[in-house]
């Protein structure tokens, strides 16, 4: 095992009416004005940012309301968002949504809260000293936002997209009712669980040494998600299948299941976020669709981790011949995605890549992860070429 510092502040609030606490939530936190950032029509039509309004004014706290958020979020509504916290002297942003509203939601409280261009802090030219105070009205279970330290944000006029993973944007509190996840489409649901699986997985790919205990948390999270997806996948209302995947987003990405690792392999989200950036698709489709081709790409650099991956997790019974047993596992994980209606390829993606855009998205994930990244296999801008070209 390494060292390791595990920090996850954020109050969590979970079940049936945990809306109702809201309330005491912002009251406790002294806040005077607040910015509640959602996405689209979804969130007026569910009653949930109805809910989320009375709430704040019941506490006796004024605030302003700011939507459109999209899938991959844009820097321009960011920037829309600062110029409105600073003229309406918003001192607290609370995200009425999933991850994509929650990482804007982070942006914009970056930007707020610091001089310049708040694109600046996720391109690395600065890093950044505040950021307003945070907290989530969770509607999606994916990302796992409402309890990282991560923000993605995508800047659509250039197709990047980036991020900017500080402690200062963790959220104060997460409300959590897996009834608000009830009316969401199959695909989204699939999207989610197919990102919640590799928050996990790719904590889990590393050949710099693991804890026992801490595998043993990530492959039963990982069986979990698996087992209660294929539940709602034919019972999309069944609350407890809710309750349990959207608990497991969050366990997923506050850092608990990476202890004891010396580096935690995110290669495919890392490829994936240029995909993302350049076509504008569904990040949990466009991770299922990597994921495969990076996972042949790597395995016999990491086959013991991949043989454990595959009996602990996707039960495949061991044998003598241990790359057979990795191969299962990872023809098990795709029969897992397209079981949940999700893509195993590029081309199932509904994307065609030119071999100048490959090598542009190669290039690009090259340069943001500092020229290589990956710990179960440490990738190369090259190698990147070769994972892109084998999911076309």
């Amino acid at each position: 095992m390494n060292n390791f510092v595990y920090y996850a502040p954020t109050q969590v609030i979970f079940g049936k009416n945990a809306e109702a606490e809201l309330g005491n939530l912002v009251k406790d936190l002294n806040c005077k004005k607040i910015l509640i950032h959602y996405g689209g029509r979804s969130a007026e039509k569910t009653g949930v940012l109805n809910k989320v309004a009375k709430a704040v004014e019941d506490a006796g706290i004024a605030y302003v309301k700011l939507g459109g958020v999209v899938p991959n979020p844009h820097l321009s509504l960011v920037y829309e968002g600062i110029e409105l916290c600073k003229k309406e002297g918003v001192d607290f942003i609370l995200a009425v949504g999933g991850g994509s509203v929650i990482d804007s939601a982070k942006a914009i409280g970056y930007g707020a809260a610091n001089e310049g261009d708040v694109w600046e802090l996720y391109n690395g030219k600065r890093k950044p000293d505040a950021c307003l105070p945070i907290g989530v009205v969770l509607t999606i279970a994916a990302a796992g936002s409402e309890m990282s330290n991560s923000s993605v944000l995508t800047k659509e006029d250039e197709g990047l997209k980036l991020s900017c993973n500080t402690n200062l944007a963790r959220p104060k509190f997460a409300v959590m009712n897996p009834e608000f996840t009830l009316t969401l489409p199959d695909y989204q649901t699939s999207c989610g669980c197919t990102d919640i699986f590799l928050h996990t997985a790719e904590r889990y790919f590393t050949s710099n040494g693991n804890m026992s205990i801490t595998d043993s948390i990530a492959e039963a999270l990982m069986r979990t998600v698996i087992k209660f997806a294929k539940v709602l996948r034919k019972q999309p209302d069944n609350y407890e299948a809710r309750a349990e995947v959207m608990w497991a987003g969050s366990l997923s990405h506050n850092g608990l299941t990476g202890c004891g690792n010396k580096r935690n392999d995110m290669a495919t989200h890392m490829m994936e976020h240029e995909v993302g950036g350049m076509f504008d698709v569904a990040h949990g489709a466009g991770l299922a669709a990597l994921w495969g081709s990076w996972a042949r790409y790597v395995y016999k650099d990491c086959l013991g981790r991949f043989v454990k991956f595959a009996v602990e997790v996707m039960g495949i019974e061991d044998g003598e011949d241990k790359e057979a047993v990795a191969l299962k596992g990872i023809e098990a994980v795709e029969e897992f995605y397209r079981y949940m209606g999700m893509p195993t390829s590029l081309k199932e993606l509904g994307i065609s890549p030119t071999e100048e855009q490959i090598k542009k998205m190669a290039h690009l994930c090259s340069l943001a992860c500092g020229g290589t990244n990956g710990s179960a296999k440490a990738l190369n801008e090259e190698d990147m070429v070769k994972i892109y070209h084998m999911a076309m």
